[in-house]
């Protein structure tokens, strides 16, 4: 299926072909008053990524069947020039691309596919492929961020999310992916000495319920003991590095993220990151995380003179800075959580915002024109709450779903893009309006915020599905 652009009919989007997103209608979309809202794009499948090269051309990406519960759709990237269709640039057979940046004639592009997280790097005009970056551990369910440039060095920064969902790598959401990796761990950025806590949960590889027992740091099954070291590696996950533009002088600035999904640069030269709360569901449930925006202070720091990687919690801490068997994340439901490391690192907390849980923070964009308005303040995605399979709390059932404005040095934000009726539009019968904002970039004239709407993502008790075809491209515009 071809996306569909808007200017061949604006009554075409109100009866798409596709059931499971029948409407596409901004007259359902509500931004502050003197903004206009109109898609773009629709009929895109599982788009996670968007970004402008210097010119105005448009780059978004569809993400493919590299997450569990889609149906198998090709992995591609997309080109529109201004003022022309879109044209599939490249199809990417070694992941699913997560995040791009264009510029100096190159598309960089971080990829999840496998054991394995990579960033590629397209040449716009003959369009080859080069790997710049391979071996960052992945097969898990969290997500690269990312890449984005420095303005202060012109360095490439990118992360990537944890394995595990809740510190270890057991079944509960995951069982799809610990078919495909049954390898799959997390790796510290510092060395760390264990409590010997571990977690006992039902084995589904196997056709009886047996149980198995695993350990943070550790492949599905295999356990720890007190006092136990894993050394730290520059290659882990939940982590943040830079390099070089060619991959080159790899260099790790923060670890224990738990999914730095969204990275950008503020106008104050700071690098900016989203990261997602632990879960309350499973055999080490955690209740009440709040999700959060990182500042890497490491960032600033110049390059090759770092000294050691910030920690920001992962795998013992909340976004509060409270442990995660803190009484206040006591979970309702699953097994409360134990501490695993017995050295931790010092906290680079705290975070420069924090969200409710379970809003599901995706990427983020600064403005930084006068022209379209707020200038300096942060437009961060909220894909949208996996409630009731992540909490069952009922207060996070309509949580996110919506651009929200944030200005960081204030430590305020309200919301500028979202639908006229809560939730989703799939939960309003007849709704046209946004799914799950994922990610979002300014134009390069800085008049206009473009959004990637994920499209149509339904989650329940026991499992989320996605349906292809549902995604869209809005654009915001000032009057």
């Amino acid at each position: 299926m071809q996306p569909q652009m808007t200017r061949v009919s604006t009554e075409a989007l109100k009866d798409l072909p596709t059931p499971a997103r029948r409407r596409v209608d901004a007259a359902d979309v509500w931004a502050p008053e003197g903004y206009e809202v109109e898609p773009v794009v629709a009929g895109l499948s599982f788009p996670c990524a968007l970004c402008f090269d210097a010119d105005g051309t448009l780059f978004f990406a569809e993400g493919g069947s590299t997450w569990p519960t889609r149906p198998y759709m090709t992995p591609r990237i997309w080109r529109m020039a201004p003022g022309r269709a879109p044209e599939v640039f490249a199809v990417e057979d070694l992941g699913g691309p997560r995040g791009m940046a264009a510029r100096d004639g190159y598309l960089y592009v971080s990829l999840k596919g496998g054991y394995n997280m990579r960033v590629t790097r397209h040449d716009l005009r003959t369009r080859e492929r080069v790997v710049l970056v391979d071996g960052i551990p992945s097969g898990g369910w969290h997500e690269p961020g990312g890449p984005v440039f420095g303005p202060h060095d012109g360095r490439m920064y990118f992360g990537q999310g944890s394995v595990g969902l809740q510190g270890v790598v057991v079944p509960e959401g995951f069982t799809v992916d610990l078919a495909k990796h049954p390898h799959a761990h997390d790796v510290p950025g510092q060395d760390v000495t264990l409590t010997g806590n571990t977690v006992w949960a039902r084995d589904p590889r196997l056709p009886f319920p047996y149980y198995a027992e695993t350990g943070p740091f550790q492949p599905f099954g295999t356990p720890v003991t007190r006092g136990q070291v894993v050394k730290g590696q520059l290659k882990c996950n939940s982590a943040v590095w830079r390099s070089r533009p060619d991959g080159s002088e790899l260099e790790l600035l923060a670890w224990g993220i738990r999914n730095p999904f969204g990275l950008a640069f503020g106008e104050d030269g700071h690098l900016y990151a989203t990261d997602n709360d632990f879960e309350e569901k499973g055999e080490r449930a955690i209740g009440e995380d709040p999700d959060r925006i990182w500042r890497i202070r490491n960032a600033r720091v110049p390059p090759g003179e770092v000294k050691e990687p910030e920690w920001f919690g992962y795998p013992d801490l909340c976004g509060d800075g409270l442990p995660a068997w803190h009484e206040l994340h006591r979970p309702n439901r699953g097994k409360a959580a134990e501490p695993f490391l017995e050295d931790a690192p010092p906290w680079a907390g705290p975070a420069v915002f924090l969200f409710p849980p379970h809003t599901a923070l995706g990427k983020l964009a600064f403005s930084r024109s006068d022209a379209f308005g707020f200038r300096g303040h942060a437009f961060v995605c909220q894909f949208g709450t996996y409630a009731p399979l992540n909490t069952n709390r009922e207060a996070a059932l309509g949580r996110g779903f919506q651009v929200v404005r944030c200005d960081i040095a204030a430590g305020t934000g309200e919301p500028f893009l979202r639908n006229r009726a809560p939730g989703p539009a799939s939960g309003t019968p007849g709704s046209g309006g946004i799914e799950r904002p994922v990610d979002c970039a300014f134009s390069p004239d800085g008049k206009s915020l473009y959004v990637l709407d994920f499209g149509n993502n339904t989650a329940t008790r026991s499992y989320v599905v996605a349906y292809a075809h549902t995604g869209v491209i809005w654009r915001v515009t000032k009057r």
